[in-house]
């Protein structure tokens, strides 16, 4: 006869003894913890200069309590709506334009039948995320110059007239978004490609024997997979719809093009860093703003596909 030991009635170990057992890998948790307590949860304490006319002299606790005095001089700002469009109309784009790529990529990358070329395609493709904004700003420059570009050089031999591509505000957007998904287009598909990876292979069997072509299969099987990945990954974009990547906006501008180039994020650096007279308070009040715009677009995203899908991140 064969007896089977009751777990129900095992008593459970105390939490010391468990965390003693597992000793080391709760020691290997110390370094990012402080790390994140440092650098993201002590900075919080500095919202409070939003609400305060901040003096370095006087400090957080002395400095004068202006109520929200920074947020509406930001909203009555001049360029405040030419910011804000420029914004989200970048944001856009870049949603709109770079969010169905990386899945592309992933399906074409998970059918392909080759190995060597399936590496290679996946190593070409994430290579230029390695790239640092100041030098793939560097190489647009030398290739998009109005004078010794290689782009210009291809147009006059075509009988075209020379364009000042970054001088232009009209094709800012462009440049920038679709810089952007050259550049991140492969190390976002590693992201679908480990979830396709998941993907029970009978069910393609399966297909395969009823009679489903490639088409059918990719969008019956894996994107039907996959679809709480791309919810989170789209519930996630459109919450950082406001924050767009500071480093390239930056360096892509010039004072030709500030008028389509000039985001919050360039706009709270100027205000707050290299100006003569650093309004502290008043570029904090700006990135709070820009926070609780991407706070609650991310809630609303996710309780609308929740509701929808079912698929929601929490």
């Amino acid at each position: 006869m064969i007896t089977t030991k009751n777990t129900s009635l095992t008593p459970k170990r105390p939490v010391w003894t468990r965390v003693k057992k597992a000793k080391f890998l709760y020691l290997m948790l110390i370094i990012p913890l402080v790390y994140v307590f440092i650098f993201n949860y002590i900075p919080i304490s500095g919202i409070v200069m939003a609400f305060q006319q901040y003096s370095p002299r006087d400090g957080i606790f002395a400095s004068e309590w202006v109520g929200a005095y920074n947020f509406m001089r930001f909203f009555n700002s001049p360029v405040f709506w030419n910011v804000l469009g420029n914004t989200l109309s970048i944001s856009l784009y870049s949603l709109i334009a770079s969010f169905p790529f990386p899945i592309i990529l992933a399906v074409l990358v998970n059918h392909c039948l080759l190995p060597r070329f399936k590496k290679g395609v996946q190593t070409i493709t994430f290579a230029p995320y390695f790239i640092s904004a100041v030098l793939l700003v560097g190489l647009l420059s030398q290739l998009l110059s109005i004078r010794s570009g290689i782009v210009n050089a291809v147009l006059e031999r075509l009988g075209q007239p020379r364009v000042d591509f970054m001088g232009n505000p009209g094709l800012f957007s462009h440049i920038y978004v679709w810089t952007g998904i050259w550049q991140q287009t492969g190390y976002s598909a590693i992201i679908y490609i480990s979830a396709l990876a998941g993907v029970d292979p009978t069910y393609h069997e399966a297909a395969r024997i009823d009679g489903a072509n490639m088409w059918r299969r990719v969008w019956h099987i894996d994107l039907a997979t996959i679809r709480p990945t791309v919810v989170i990954m789209l519930v996630l974009s459109v919450g950082s719809i406001v924050n767009v990547d500071f480093e390239r906006a930056f360096l892509m501008q010039n004072p030709i093009n500030l008028s389509a180039s000039e985001i919050i994020s360039t706009y709270v650096y100027k205000v707050s860093v290299v100006t003569q007279r650093p309004d502290y308070s008043f570029g904090t009040a700006i990135g709070l703003f820009q926070n609780v715009i991407s706070v609650t677009l991310t809630l609303l995203v996710n309780k609308i596909v929740d509701k929808l899908t079912g698929d929601g991140m929490f």
